[in-house]
C-alpha cells in the first residue's frame, strides 16, 4: 500500500484502465528530483536537508517501509525498563507538513539504474535525478549453524527496530528466577558495535530489580575484544556480581550449532542453554543495495570519502550501516553525520549552491547502570583511501560516579537532538 503526502505528483494511467493502472510519480515541472530509500538517522536526515535548505529548488520524496520508525538506538534502555517503546517510536508527519517532503509508504523493490528509477514492490515507479540508498542492514541468517530467519521468531536479534524488539522485551520479562539468558553478538563489522554488551547490562539491570540476581547472563562471543570492553567489565563486576559472564573464542572455541526448540548452542566448550537467546546474526547492507549492485565482496557499500558517493554509480549515494566507511562505525551518529555531508554535495551538484569539505563526527553512549553511563567517540576526516579518524575519546575506568551521571545525562540529551535533526520534531 502507498500513501502520498504534500507535493503533487503525476498517476499516469493506461487506456481504459485508469482507476486500475500503478502510479508513476512524475518529476515536479522543471526540478530536479532527490529520492530516498530508508528513513532511519541516514535517509530521513538527508531528506530533510535538502528539502530544508535547497527549498523550492529541489523536489525531495522519502521511501519508507512502514509509517512509523522505532529507533534501534536507546531500544537497549527499553530493555532495561529505562524508556518506554512510545518515547522511541518516530514518524514522518513533520517531515511532508514543514518542509514539503513526499512519503511514499511502501518496499522499494529494485532499482533501474539506466532509467534511473526505484520500482516499488507494488510495480510503481518513482524516478530520480539522485538516489540516496540508506537502507541499513540485512542478516547472514545462516552466519552460525543451524540458525534461520524463521528461527529469529525463537530466538529474537532485535537488532532492527520494530516487531523484534517487542518479541526480545516479552520474552525478557517473562524470563523466571534462575533461568539462564544466552546472548551471541555478531562478527565484525556489525551495526552498533557496543549494543550487545549494552544489552547484557540492561539485561542485568531488569534482574537484578527482580531479586533474580542468581540468574546467569552468559555472552559467546565470536569477537576475542568488543568496544568499551573494559567499561562493561568494570560495571558487571560492579552491580551485577556473579551475573554476567562473557566467553572469547580462545575460551569456547567456537560456536558449532544451535537448536532453536532447544535453546542449545553447541560451542568446542561445552553445550550452553538459554531459556532465553538473543542471537545476532552476522551482518551486510540490506538487501535492495546487493540488488542494485551497489555493494562489493564484503557485503557492504563502498563509497565516495569525500562525498558518500557510490562508486558503482555517480548518481547514487549510500549512507550508514550499509556502506563502508573506513574507520567510521555503524552507527546513527555516523548515518547521521554521514547524511549531512551527502545532502551538500547533493545540494550544490543540482543547485549550484557552495559545497563545503566533509568532516564527520561519531559519539555512541551506553548504558551500564543507573546514571552510569560511558561514551566513545571520533572526528573523522576524507582521505584518499577512506574516512579516518582525526581525533578520539572514550570513558575511563573508576571515573567519578557525577561524570558517569552527567554522561547519561547528555545521552538524552543527544537522543532527543538526534530524532529531532532526523525526523523534524
Amino acid at each position: 500500500m502507498t500513501r502520498l503526502t504534500r507535493r503533487s505528483f503525476g498517476l499516469l494511467a493506461g487506456a481504459g484502465a485508469a482507476h486500475l493502472a500503478l502510479p508513476h510519480y512524475a518529476r515536479a515541472e522543471g526540478k530536479p528530483r532527490v529520492v530516498v530509500i530508508g528513513g532511519g538517522p541516514g535517509g530521513a536526515t538527508a531528506a530533510r536537508y535538502i528539502a530544508k535548505d535547497a527549498g523550492e529548488d529541489v523536489d525531495v520524496t522519502l521511501i519508507v517501509s512502514d509509517p512509523s520508525y522505532i529507533t534501534c538506538f536507546f531500544s537497549n534502555l527499553y530493555m532495561g525498563g529505562f524508556r518506554t517503546l512510545e518515547s522511541i517510536t518516530h514518524n514522518y508527519d513533520t517531515l511532508a507538513a514543514n518542509y514539503g517532503i513526499t512519503i511514499v509508504n511502501g518496499w522499494a523493490g529494485t532499482i533501474d539504474r539506466d532509467g534511473k528509477t526505484v520500482v516499488m514492490a507494488d510495480g510503481s515507479k518513482v524516478p530520480y535525478d539522485r538516489l540516496i540508498v540508506s537502507p541499513g542492514i540485512d542478516f547472514i541468517w545462516d552466519s552460525v549453524p543451524g540458525f534461520t530467519e524463521e528461527a529469529s521468531e525463537i530466538m529474537p536479534h532485535a537488532y532492527k527496530g520494530g516487531p523484534q524488539t517487542t518479541l526480545l522485551k516479552a520474552k525478557l520479562d517473562a524470563i523466571e528466577k534462575g533461568q539462564q539468558i544466552v546472548i551471541v553478538p555478531p562478527p565484525n563489522p556489525y551495526r552498533c558495535p557496543p549494543a550487545p554488551y549494552e544489552r547484557a547490562s540492561m539485561f542485568a539491570h531488569l534482574l537484578k530489580a527482580k531479586g533474580y540476581t542468581d540468574n546467569k547472563i552468559i555472552i559467546l562471543d565470536p569477537k576475542p575484544k568488543y568496544s568499551k570492553q573494559a567499561l562493561f567489565q568494570e560495571g558487571w563486576e560492579k552491580y551485577y556480581p556473579g551475573m554476567v559472564e562473557w566467553y572469547g573464542p580462545d575460551v569456547h572455541g567456537g560456536i558449532k550449532s544451535v537448536d532453536p526448540a532447544t535453546g542449545d548452542i553447541v560451542t568446542d566448550l561445552d553445550t550452553f542453554h538459554g531459556d532465553l537467546v538473543n542471537l545476532i546474526p552476522a551482518q551486510k547492507a540490506g538487501m535492495i543495495a546487493a540488488k542494485a549492485g551497489l555493494t562489493d565482496d564484503s557485503g557492504f557499500c563502498p563509497i565516495d570519502p569525500a562525498t558518500m558517493r557510490s562508486v558503482m554509480d555517480d548518481a547514487i549515494y549510500v549512507l550508514g550501516d550499509a556502506t563502508i566507511a573506513g574507520d567510521m562505525p555503524k552507527s546513527a551518529f555516523a548515518a547521521n553525520s554521514q547524511a549531512k555531508v551527502a545532502a551538500m554535495t547533493i545540494r550544490g551538484e543540482l543547485t549550484g549552491s557552495r559545497v563545503f569539505p566533509a568532516k564527520y563526527s561519531n559519539s555512541c553512549w551506553s548504558l551500564i547502570e543507573t546514571n552510569d553511563g560511558v561514551k566513545v567517540g571520533a572526528q573523522y576526516a576524507p582521505t584518499a583511501e577512506k574516512i579516518a579518524s582525526t581525533t578520539s575519546f572514550i570513558s575511563q575506568t573508576h571515573e567519578d560516579p557525577a561524570v558517569r551521571q552527567a554522561t547519561y545525562e547528555e545521552s538524552l540529551g543527544w537522543y532527543k537532538g538526534i530524532t529531532t535533526d532526523i525526523f523534524g520534531s
